[in-house]
């Protein structure tokens, strides 16, 4: 019994069209994120204009008279803010604490969004982060003059406390910070500042009381470039976007059926005793049609020439070891043929075709019946 292991030839049939449907995914990823390239659409980014972007709140500033200065990344905040800017920062914990609270400093006012522990220690010392509360209207219960103009608000995420002079307002979701230099407000999170949730309650009012104290305003969005004391608490999983997790685990499992799906489930060769006897010219004949029947022209034709180097060397005086130039060599020089001629018969390129194969069959009797 013998396997035919799979060629080339095959294993191109086989893997030709999931290959043509991977490179046509691949062009189409390519040609959307070309196509993408120049809009912004992280959370909170004053120039997205999907739901969970802040585009309509930097509009509304600046017909406020508000002039809105992107930054992405440290450098270009750090370039940005001067002493009569507002600063918010809507990922804290992505930036390096000492940083962040230097970058503070230079500011008149800020606001920041959903600050951690490691975050507060250096920027607001003191502050103590408290349990999240879910997203709802929420009284400002407060003496913040934004807050009380604004009213009810939707609001929720981290709560924070701190000592007498902070003022706390919307169930502890909001801290205002008075300072010499200005203000430090937080927030629980940042959804009142999105495209979709701009127009619930007073979001919008509170926001622009908040973002338009001062005629310029730094919309520091962090960069991952940006990591620092905040990032090195979390895991690189962590950082990952749920909806790339939840991709990554869908592309995992497919990937798993498919290989379960195109295996070969070949286990080992079994032997077994023949109740009866089969002729060699049989067995011959019905590997033969085996090979024709999977179209193994190639193996075939490796098979014969195998089988014929193989009675040709001990008639050639060379051993089983013999490299296929002194092979060609001597049965050139015991027949008369070409050496090209010979090489070509010997260790050529497989036939392309049954009738090839036949010719082959032929040409290698022949060769062999004048050798011996």
């Amino acid at each position: 019994m013998t396997s035919v292991s799979p060629d080339a030839r095959r294993i191109w049939r086989a893997a030709r069209a999931p290959l043509v449907v991977a490179l046509i995914l691949l062009v189409g990823a390519v040609i959307v994120l070309l196509g993408s390239a120049g809009r912004q659409h992280g959370a909170l980014d004053p120039g997205s204009p999907d739901p969970t972007g802040s585009r309509a709140l930097a509009r509304l500033l600046e017909r406020q008279g508000v002039r809105v200065v992107a930054a992405r990344t440290y450098a270009e905040a750090d370039a940005a803010v001067r002493e009569d800017t507002t600063l918010l920062v809507t990922g804290p914990d992505l930036v390096e604490p000492g940083r962040l609270a230097a970058l503070r400093a230079r500011a008149g006012e800020a606001v920041v969004i959903a600050p951690g522990d490691a975050t507060l220690d250096l920027l607001t010392p003191g502050v103590v982060v408290g349990v999240g509360v879910p997203l709802s209207v929420r009284a400002p219960r407060c003496t913040v003059a934004g807050a009380v103009s604004a009213g009810d608000v939707v609001l929720g995420g981290l709560t924070y406390s701190a000592h007498s002079r902070a003022r706390g307002c919307y169930d502890g979701t909001m801290l205002q910070l008075p300072g010499e230099d200005g203000s430090t407000t937080l927030l629980g999170n940042g959804d009142l500042m999105t495209n979709d949730r701009l127009d619930d309650e007073g979001n919008a009012a509170l926001m622009l009381r908040l973002l338009g104290r001062n005629a310029t305003l730094v919309w520091y969005v962090p960069s991952p470039g940006d990591t620092g004391a905040g990032i090195e608490q979390r895991s690189p999983m962590d950082l990952l976007p749920r909806a790339w997790m939840f991709g990554a685990i869908q592309l995992a499992v497919a990937a798993v059926l498919f290989a379960v799906w195109r295996a070969r489930r070949l286990g080992p060769v079994v032997t077994e005793r023949l109740p009866v006897a089969v002729r060699a010219a049989e067995t011959t004949e019905g590997r033969a049609r085996l090979y024709r029947r999977s179209g193994a022209v190639d193996h075939a034709a490796a098979t014969l020439r195998q089988a014929a180097i193989g009675r040709m060397r001990p008639l050639l005086g060379l051993g089983a070891s013999a490299e296929p130039a002194a092979v060609v060599a001597a049965a050139a020089d015991r027949t008369g043929w070409p050496a090209p001629a010979v090489g070509e018969l010997l260790y050529g390129p497989a036939p392309a075709d049954d009738a090839g194969l036949v010719r082959l069959a032929d040409e290698l009797d022949r060769i062999e019946r004048e050798i011996s």
